[in-house]
């Protein structure tokens, strides 16, 4: 199927981990014809996913983003509109956890990590993002949630479940607007989140799931490239979970 994706700009956050969801949607998305700002507060790894999509044979640059800072996020948004004219996409995937362990063991301080970067931060990017959209009267905007009912990650899950309402909510602001917002859940996924769990419990997570494996960034990819395509044009506001 072709999404029609050729030429449009996506600016992919948390593109920089090279086991993460954002660079396979990132690589996905190049594949597809677009050009990919990658942003990350670890600009080394956005480089290093830059120089992997431009294989692709699109246009692509590395922007440094700290999603818990305005003024990061509005520098990093004024460079990518400077450099392509225009955001076509958002994949709103920057995320990640201060620490695995039980809610009783965290801090105030460890919440406010959790929450600042993966519901804030997401906020953040989006509020951002929007005015160049509404400008244009275009935009597809793919938040990032998952995460929820998992144990040791409460404060990261609860993040996450405020971006799947945001995502309703937004939705049905900026519809009118010609932006449309979604969202994906990914299940529990074998990327940098989760590395720091003991290999027994990722065995039996991926023994309980019906394909007996864990979610990998390139089963999220293609559902995201979809979700910034045209071709879903009538889904709004809608959190696509995927898990087995």
């Amino acid at each position: 199927m072709d999404l029609k994706l050729k030429d449009k700009v996506a600016l992919v956050t948390g593109a920089g981990s090279q086991i993460g969801y954002g660079r396979a949607i990132a690589l996905e998305l190049a594949e597809e014809g677009c050009h990919i700002a990658c942003a990350d507060i670890n600009i080394a790894g956005a480089e290093q996913t830059c120089a992997q999509v431009r294989g692709k044979g699109v246009k692509a640059i590395a922007v440094r983003m700290d999603v818990t800072s305005r003024p990061e996020v509005e520098e990093a948004v004024k460079r990518v509109v400077d450099t392509f004219g225009r955001i076509d996409i958002l994949v709103n995937n920057a995320g990640a956890s201060s620490r695995v362990r039980p809610f009783l063991e965290m801090t105030e301080e460890d919440w406010e990590y959790d929450i600042g970067i993966n519901l804030k931060g997401q906020m953040r990017v989006a509020r951002v993002v929007l005015p160049y959209m509404i400008e244009k009267r275009y935009g597809r905007i793919i938040n990032v949630s998952g995460g929820q009912g998992l144990p040791n990650i409460s404060v990261y899950g609860a993040a996450k479940a405020g971006i799947e309402k945001f995502t309703v909510s937004l939705a049905k602001e900026v519809a009118s607007e010609g932006v449309i917002v979604n969202a994906i859940a990914p299940g529990h996924g074998r990327t940098g989140l989760v590395y720091s769990e003991p290999e027994e419990s990722l065995e039996e997570d991926s023994r309980n799931s019906l394909l007996k494996r864990l979610c990998m960034p390139e089963d999220v990819a293609p559902v995201v490239a979809f979700m910034a395509s045209d071709r879903c044009s009538y889904m709004v506001g809608k959190v696509v979970p995927m898990g087995a």
